[in-house]
């Protein structure tokens, strides 16, 4: 069992940036695949980014590649995304999600996430 806590979002001017944190709680949390994903009323949550459970391996949404960077301290059970250059279209509630592994080919089910944190807010102003 994982529990996942978001932290680090906040009210940011366009081209500014901000670092979001997961602090994961539970054992093997080292184990698993850990993901960011976004929601916006009225829209489908959508992944941002993903990285396997040794930080070899990230996956990105095209919307967000380049600006956006996941990472993850195992040692520490801390996950984060480091965002910049930030766009008013990246307002949003963002969630962490952990899983067993990141695959890539069921994206209608959340890339197999199946732990997930409240969210935290991030919101870019123009």
């Amino acid at each position: 069992q994982v529990q996942l806590v978001e932290s680090g979002g906040g009210l940011v001017e366009a081209g500014g940036s901000l670092r979001l944190s997961c602090a994961a709680s539970g054992r093997a949390f080292s184990d698993y695949a850990m993901a960011w994903f976004r929601q916006t009323p009225g829209k489908e949550r959508e992944f941002v980014a993903g990285i396997n459970w040794s930080g070899g391996t990230t996956h990105y949404a095209d919307s967000v590649k380049g600006r956006f960077t996941i990472s993850r301290d195992n040692a520490e059970n801390t996950g984060y995304l480091q965002m910049n250059i930030l766009k008013p279209e990246d307002t949003a509630v963002y969630y962490c999600a952990a899983g067993p592994s990141l695959n890539l080919a069921r994206p209608g089910k959340d890339y197999g996430m199946d732990y997930w944190g409240k969210g935290t807010l991030v919101t870019v102003s123009s």
